[in-house]
């Protein structure tokens, strides 16, 4: 089995480079690969793009610190993924329960914005995880490129499942469910509400709470 996480990984020169950078100008930051949070066994997986800047990267928690990981704790929280609402460090106490959560990418990229290469070479990561999740769970994408990083590590086309807001795809090992990034852009724009969001994690939840009483 491949490894889920290699905190010392350099495959990608680019971003390699650029955390050297980063670690030079903010030595009190995390600057290094970003470890994916939660459990293992948990049935539900969240996949994000990549750390950002002054949160994951700098508190070395996925979403953590950062303007994407206000409303994903919160509503993580309400449909009973997290034992609290806000994550605002890694040693905050903040449990997830049944949840995991990881990027397609686990090093922070310039501008975030990995390349198309980035992504395919971090995809052996996503990929062991992935497998490694427990069979019939739920896999929760946060914008197109995990998507379609989710399908690339169950060896599935990207083309042959479209990104859509809400949209539901029912694979052989588990459900996708897509979602737009809780990113601050799209929050402020609005083109993520709060309400659109609790729809789609509260639908993972009913999956998951139907296949329980099954």
């Amino acid at each position: 089995m491949s490894a889920t996480f290699d905190s010392r990984c350099r495959l990608c020169p680019r971003l390699a480079d650029f955390l050297d950078c980063v670690r030079t100008e903010h030595p009190g930051y995390h600057a290094a690969p970003v470890a994916p949070f939660g459990d293992r066994a948990a049935r539900l997986i969240v996949v994000g793009l990549a750390p950002g800047m002054h949160g994951a990267n700098r508190s070395g928690r996925p979403f953590t610190g950062d303007y994407a990981g206000i409303l994903l704790y919160r509503t993580l929280h309400k449909y009973g993924f997290a034992t609290r609402p806000e994550s605002v460090s890694r040693d905050d106490g903040l449990e997830l329960i049944d949840c995991r959560i990881t990027n397609a990418v686990k090093c922070l990229p310039p501008a975030n914005k990995p390349q198309p290469a980035e992504i395919r070479q971090c995809n052996r990561y996503l990929k062991a995880e992935l497998a490694d999740s427990q069979v019939g769970g739920v896999f929760l994408a946060l914008g197109r490129i995990a998507h379609e990083a989710a399908l690339r590590a169950l060896d599935i086309r990207p083309s042959a499942y479209a990104f859509r807001h809400g949209a539901e795809h029912r694979l052989e090992r588990a459900v996708l469910l897509d979602s737009y990034h809780c990113s601050r852009y799209n929050t402020q724009t609005k083109r993520l509400t709060e309400s659109m969001f609790e729809a789609v994690v509260g639908r993972a939840r009913s999956i998951l709470d139907a296949g329980a009483a099954a």
